[in-house]
Parts: C-alpha cells; structure tokens; sequence
C-alpha cells in the first residue's frame, strides 16, 4: 500500500480523513496479533518455551501469565492515530515522509536511525527509520506495551480489562506523560487531538 503525499493535500479537513484511513487498518492489523497472542495465554496454548520467548520479548517474569497479559495487550485506535497525528505533523515530518517514524521514536546506539539536523551538541539519540509503517506501528505498539516509562499507561488498562471497563485513548493517555518532554501538557495534546477529531468513534 502507497504512502499518500499528505502535504499535498491543501483541504484540511481531507487532509486528516486521508491520514486516518490510511494509518487506521494498519493500527487494527497489529492490533489483532496482539489480541491473537494475548487469546493463546488465556487459553493456555503456549508451552512453557514459547511463553519465555514473549515473556522475553516484552521483558516480563518468564512463565508469569498475570504481568504477562497485562503487556500483552492491545492500544486503542484513538491513541495510536492521535499519537501518529501530534509525532509526524500529520504524516507530513521528513521522519515520516522518508522513514516512516510516524511517533517520534528515538533511539541511541550510534548508527541506528538517523540523525536529526537540529540536535544538540553532545546529545546522542538518533531517530529510528523503518522499513514500512506497519514496523513503525508494529514497534510502537511493543514500546507502549513493554518500556517502565508507560508503566502507569499500562496499569490504567489492566484496571479497566479487571473491572470490564471499555479501553480508551482518552483514558490510557494518563499514562505518557514521560512520553515527550512536555509532561502533562503532552497529555492534553493527544486528548485534545481525540476530541477534536472523534477519535474514540475507533476505539
């Protein structure tokens, strides 16, 4: 599937209806592995083998099911496309154009990623390329899912699949607030995108 040119396009409000069809049915593919992996634990049709090969994966206890399913687990669409919207200026950055970051996501063993034009003397992050923007999502997804930094983003929906409550990205959003350096003001950016948008109409 093409990429669309999106800072071709000059109607705003297209402009962000091409951005989500596009990005949306790749959200829901990676969604339902998770949701496939997450259906084998509960159902106990992983060995012990395989259960260490994904507790590995998502840096969990191996053969702990319980912190295992709080990982395995999906993110709702809202978040994803609100996150996507805010990190790639609506698919138009040059991170996303030619490298399919859409989230901002860094990382910081020389050679990994590219370096961006404007960072700081001494800093050492690089941005991280992809090869498509399902591996971006893909990798983005098992960030949230795995990295201490969402910890919070990750108990808020273990509370919620606990007490049978829906998962929303309003409601998971609570948890990034390490997710840029503006803090909570990062927080109101990615609800505000939800709300203005209808995003939880995904969800």
């Amino acid at each position: 599937m093409s990429t669309p040119k999106f800072d071709e396009i000059k109607n705003i409000k297209q402009m962000k209806i091409t951005f989500f069809e596009h990005i949306l049915p790749l959200v829901e593919k990676e969604n339902n592995k998770i949701r496939s992996a997450r259906f084998l634990i509960q159902s106990n049709q992983f060995n012990d083998t395989q259960l260490k090969k994904l507790a590995k994966k998502y840096r969990t206890k191996p053969l702990d099911k319980v912190a295992l399913l709080d990982a395995v687990d999906t993110i709702p669409a809202s978040l994803v496309l609100a996150q996507a919207a805010i990190e790639s200026n609506w698919g138009r950055s040059r991170f996303a154009k030619k490298w399919h970051n859409y989230f901002g996501i860094w990382c910081f063993k020389k050679g990994c990623g590219v370096v961006p034009k404007n960072r700081n003397i001494g800093a050492k992050h690089e941005v991280m390329d992809f090869s498509s923007t399902n591996k971006a999502i893909e990798y983005y997804l098992l960030n949230l899912n795995r990295n201490h930094a969402y910890q919070l983003l990750r108990q808020i929906r273990a509370y919620k699949r606990k007490h049978s409550l829906k998962l929303t990205g309003t409601s998971l959003a609570e948890g990034l607030d390490k997710y840029s350096s503006k803090g909570y003001e990062y927080i109101e950016m990615v609800q505000s995108i939800i709300r203005q948008n209808n995003l939880t109409r995904f969800d």
